[in-house]
């Protein structure tokens, strides 16, 4: 259904960015589930495969504790991690394992398909408009508007 500018431009963002978070949010952490896997396990999987040798516990609750909104034990996360396999700790530092890259690489094909899901019909130029109004928004609204690393 079309709507005219004026009737968007008086929607309630907050009801409308809730609901896409709640949408986009549920549908990942669903996917997660399939591989017995959270959101946190998601981030530490990403980020011990993206920095190697640079993660340790600390370091890396550090870092994650920024998305994180559901109150995570996030050494529960790293232990159940170790406990399948896909996680070892040398020294305190983390690595994968090749059971862990593996179940890493099936969690980002189920992640993809929701993303591509999700754009489906959308301009690649209107998905980064609206990526940067809600970046705008949060900054405006005294948040970190910058992009995450």
């Amino acid at each position: 259904m079309e709507y005219s500018q004026e009737e968007l431009a008086g929607q309630p963002i907050g009801a409308w960015s809730g609901e896409a978070y709640r949408r986009v949010v549920g549908a990942l952490r669903a996917q997660l589930a399939v591989e017995g896997l959270t959101q946190p396990h998601w981030w530490a999987l990403n980020h011990v495969a993206g920095d190697p040798g640079k993660w340790n516990r600390a370091t890396l609750i550090e870092r994650l504790a920024q998305y994180e909104d559901l109150g995570i034990d996030f050494n529960g996360v790293f232990d159940d991690l170790v406990t399948r396999g896909w996680l070892r700790e040398d020294a305190g530092i983390m690595t994968l394992t090749e059971a862990g890259e593996a179940g890493r690489v099936r969690a980002r094909e189920r992640n993809l398909r929701v993303h591509r899901q999700m754009h489906e019909g959308i301009d690649t130029a209107d998905f980064v408009t609206t990526i940067n109004v809600l970046r705008r928004m949060v900054a405006n609204l005294g948040g970190n508007g910058d992009l995450p690393d």
